[in-house]
């Protein structure tokens, strides 16, 4: 392995996860506008703004390091691949994200309740010197059982996932929110789909084992 890998993310969820690969790895935080395009879908959404993360990531790295679209890649300049990553759910249609506020994450629940709830995760990872890039969308759905007003509540108090789409934490009590599970890899759920990551990853010539 000759590239550095970073994670172009502020998330201690997806740092968590992408540690499990036990590959030394740096973190940036890339800068970017989340706010949705009329009429986009999860889908477009997520891929479009985990491709934006990607390359503020490889655009922070490369200036940290001095590197510039005329420098002549060599041996002696860093090379890097940068992940990015972003994640959003559908209720009833509508594209749901961070609560923020504990009467949102309340709400957000309230309108999960008894329903199956598709995540949608964009994954994106980017060669900060070839600019080579590799996409992908990975879905995941979470059946969540019916819950009473009492038990969201409590949740939403003892857990505080404000800053979780979907308004729960599926490593922690956010399990006991839901009937079954229903995806690929569960690390999706919680914000890094690895098994797609290894892929990519693979694709710049970066091997896990």
């Amino acid at each position: 392995m000759n590239s550095k890998i970073i994670l172009a993310s502020t998330s201690v969820y997806r740092k968590q996860i992408l540690e499990k690969l036990q590959l030394p790895f740096d973190c940036l935080s890339p800068d970017i506008d989340e706010t949705p395009l009329a009429d986009e879908t999860a889908s477009a959404l997520v891929l479009r703004l985990a491709e934006q993360k990607a390359l503020a990531g490889v655009a922070l790295y490369n200036s940290n390091n001095k590197i510039t679209e005329h420098s002549t890649i060599n041996a002696k300049e860093p090379s890097a691949v940068v992940i990015g990553s972003d994640q959003v759910a559908v209720i009833d249609g509508n594209i749901i994200g961070k609560p923020h506020t504990t009467e949102k994450a309340i709400q957000q629940l309230q309108q999960a309740s008894g329903k199956a709830i598709t995540f949608y995760t964009g994954l994106s990872v980017v060669h900060n010197q070839t600019m080579q890039a590799f996409s992908l969308v990975e879905p995941f759905t979470v059946h969540f059982r019916n819950l009473t007003l009492a038990e969201i509540t409590r949740y939403v108090e003892l857990e505080q996932p404000l800053y979780c789409a979907g308004s729960f934490k599926a490593e922690g009590l956010g399990i006991a929110l839901f009937e079954r599970l229903e995806g690929d890899d569960p690390n999706t759920l919680i914000g890094l789909p690895l098994i797609k990551l290894i892929k990519l990853l693979k694709q710049h010539q970066i091997n896990v084992l």
